[in-house]
């Protein structure tokens, strides 16, 4: 299973993330958390923030994915994934894609800007939502909007879904 959030900065993707892998962890499931930040990371930065960079970030994290879901890894991604081409093309090469839209208002995102993306990244690198568009999703699983509830009603509606999804099958959380 591979359950992927997406959204602008802000909206909440690795706090959630953070969440659901605990969640899944203390109910005995082998799962990843794979954050888009901590891929750039580990590359030591090697990229930018252009749409190429981008694209070529994505697609790291969806080889690390695909491996991960060979064998029986449940994959948490926290990326901004703002291409519909990658996301569609993510539903194709994995078995059970699961996409949550954490959708957020990006004036919102630019007053609480808790990591300050915005306030450090302002004309200085392509932001998702002022300098690169954000595509909206074509087919997410889930839409949360999460200007509208709680850190904890989003959580409960992604573990709702995911053992909806998995009543029938032995991983039932």
């Amino acid at each position: 299973m591979v359950i992927w959030l997406i959204g602008i900065s802000g909206a909440g993707k690795t706090t959630l993330g953070n969440k659901i892998n605990n969640h899944l962890k203390s109910n005995g499931k082998k799962c990843s958390i794979i954050d888009g930040d901590e891929v750039r990371k580990f590359y030591n930065n090697d990229l930018g923030y252009s749409k190429n960079d981008r694209i070529s970030n994505i697609k790291r994290i969806m080889l690390s994915v695909y491996f991960l879901e060979k064998n029986d890894i449940i994959s948490i991604v926290c990326n901004i994934s703002p291409f519909q081409f990658l996301r569609d093309f993510a539903r194709e090469k994995f078995n059970d894609y699961n996409e949550i839209y954490l959708q957020k208002n990006i004036q919102i995102a630019k007053k609480n800007d808790i990591k300050e993306i915005y306030k450090n990244n302002l004309n200085k690198t392509s932001i998702v939502g002022i300098d690169l568009n954000f595509e909206q999703p074509k087919n997410s699983d889930i839409t949360i909007n999460v200007d509208n509830e709680s850190e904890e009603e989003s959580f409960q509606k992604i573990i709702d879904y995911i053992n909806k999804k998995l009543e029938k099958d032995v991983f039932k959380i």
